[in-house]
């Protein structure tokens, strides 16, 4: 068993070993894409027909259970076959706020696994408020970038990723080509709830 620490220690090998027990539980020894579903958007997921595992996530190593209405705290495994190419999918139905309080590692945790697992695309969803007018409650907003009025970031050191294309130009194109009524827009991180 793993010390429940190392996320924090060492929060890439806690990574690692998420990703390797993942292989190990579903037989699939990488994934391509990982959805991270925020509050809200649980049931979404059914949208992707049965899954081929599911487990509570904090039966892996370094994930937390849930403490926020609306995750329900698994992680699903899928094989997805369109057009004849089969995409493996690893969906996470929740995840840790930094406004929980837990520190940054557990926040990150679940993208850094999925990289560790092979995904080479993260989409990230999430339940936030706006303050363009023109935004219904509800409204799917595609994001194009981000400002972080956090103050917080799972980097370190002498770490630098180019952020230039985070917000993927190509997917979003897929995405608005699938639903041509999305809007785009920007969104401002922050701690927690704010009024």
């Amino acid at each position: 068993m793993t010390p429940p620490d190392l996320l924090y220690t060492d929060p890439l090998t806690a990574a690692t070993t998420a990703a390797q027990e993942i292989a190990s539980r579903t037989g699939f020894p990488t994934h391509d894409v990982a959805l991270v579903l925020g509050s809200g958007w649980v049931s979404a997921a059914d949208a992707l027909g049965k899954p081929v595992y599911e487990c509570d996530a904090h039966e892996l190593t370094g994930f937390l259970a849930p403490a926020v209405a609306g995750h329900s705290g698994k992680v699903r495994s899928y094989e997805i076959i369109e057009d004849g190419k089969t995409i493996r999918a690893l969906v996470f139905l929740g995840r840790t706020h930094l406004y929980e309080g837990k520190g940054m590692e557990p926040v990150v945790h679940g993208v850094r696994t999925a990289v560790k697992a092979g995904c080479k695309v993260v989409i990230l969803t999430n339940a936030c408020g706006g303050i363009n007018t023109s935004y219904k409650v509800g409204q799917p907003v595609l994001i194009r970038d981000h400002i972080s009025l956090t103050a917080a970031s799972p980097l370190s050191g002498a770490t630098f990723v180019d952020l230039t294309d985070l917000y993927s130009k190509r997917i979003r194109a897929i995405v608005r080509g699938a639903d041509s009524s999305l809007e785009e827009g920007r969104l401002c991180s922050l701690a927690g709830a704010n009024l």
